[in-house]
C-alpha cells in the first residue's frame, strides 16, 4: 500500500517527466509540420454555392450598380463580388456561425446589429424574391433585365424607404448588400472576388507580400510590383458560370 510519501514522490516524478518531455519537444524541433496550417480553401472554380442560377443573375446586375464598370477597372459583376457573396452565404457568415441567435427578437438600436431569427443567407434568399416580385409588379420585367437608369431608382428607393420590399427590411438589406459587395470588390482573390486583383491594382494595394518594409516610408510612389495574394499566385481567379 502507498504511503503519503511514495505517492508524493511519484507524482513529482510525473511532472518532472512532462515537464522534459515538453521541453524536449520545445527546444529540439519545431512543433510544427508541412501542411499544418489552416489556410483558407481555394473556392470552388465553377457554378454557385448558394445561389440559384437565377439569384445569381439578379446579385450580379446589383453588384454592377453598386460598383458600375468604367474604362480602366471592372463593375462588381466581372471582379467577382456575386462569387463572393455566394461563397460568404455558404459559410459560417451565412448561418450566424458563432453569433447569439435566440429570441427574443426585438428591434433594437443600430449599434446593437440585426435582431432577427434569419441569418444573411435566409435573407438574401428573402430579399431577392422579393425585389423579384416588386420588380414584376412595376414594370413586368426582372431585376435583370432592367435598364441601369431604372434599376438605380429601385436602389435609391430601397435607401429612402420609399422601395418597400414584402416581408423583409429592404433598406437594412441594401445595407448589407452594399456591405458585402465593397467586400468581394477588396478581399483577398482566394475567397472568391477581387478577380485578376483589380481591386487592389486600382488602389495600388500590394496585397499579401511577404516583405515590402522597403516601401513603407516612401510617400506619393507608386508601387511597381503586381499584388500577390494569400495564395501566392497573382495569376489565380476564380471561375464562374
Amino acid at each position: 500500500m502507498l504511503n503519503r510519501r511514495d505517492m508524493f514522490l511519484r507524482g513529482l516524478a510525473a511532472l518532472v517527466g512532462m515537464r522534459a518531455a515538453r521541453a524536449e519537444v520545445i527546444q529540439g524541433r519545431l512543433p510544427w509540420r508541412a501542411g499544418a496550417e489552416a489556410a483558407p480553401e481555394l473556392p470552388a472554380p465553377a457554378g454557385w454555392s448558394y445561389f440559384s442560377a437565377a439569384e445569381a443573375t439578379t446579385v450580379e446586375a446589383l453588384a454592377d450598380r453598386i460598383i458600375p464598370p468604367d474604362p480602366q477597372t471592372p463593375g462588381g459583376k466581372e471582379a467577382g463580388c456575386a462569387v463572393f457573396i455566394d461563397r460568404q452565404l455558404a459559410g459560417p457568415y451565412g448561418r450566424q456561425a458563432g453569433l447569439y441567435d435566440r429570441p427574443p427578437f426585438i428591434q433594437g438600436l443600430k449599434n446593437q446589429g440585426p435582431q432577427s431569427p434569419d441569418g444573411p443567407a435566409v435573407t438574401y434568399r428573402k430579399a431577392l424574391a422579393a425585389l423579384e416580385r416588386y420588380c414584376a409588379a412595376h414594370g413586368g420585367k426582372a431585376f435583370a433585365a432592367m435598364a441601369p437608369d431604372a434599376q438605380d431608382r429601385i436602389l435609391h428607393g430601397l435607401e429612402s424607404g420609399a422601395v418597400e420590399l414584402e416581408g423583409v427590411d429592404g433598406k437594412a438589406f441594401l445595407v448589407a448588400l452594399v456591405k458585402d459587395v465593397q467586400m468581394g470588390f477588396f478581399a483577398d482573390p482566394i475567397y472568391g472576388g477581387n478577380q485578376d486583383m483589380c481591386g487592389w491594382k486600382m488602389i495600388g494595394f500590394p496585397g499579401a507580400h511577404y516583405d515590402y518594409r522597403d516601401w513603407v516610408d516612401r510617400h506619393n510612389e507608386r508601387y511597381p510590383h503586381p499584388p500577390v495574394g494569400i495564395a501566392g499566385r497573382p495569376e489565380w481567379t476564380p471561375k464562374k458560370t
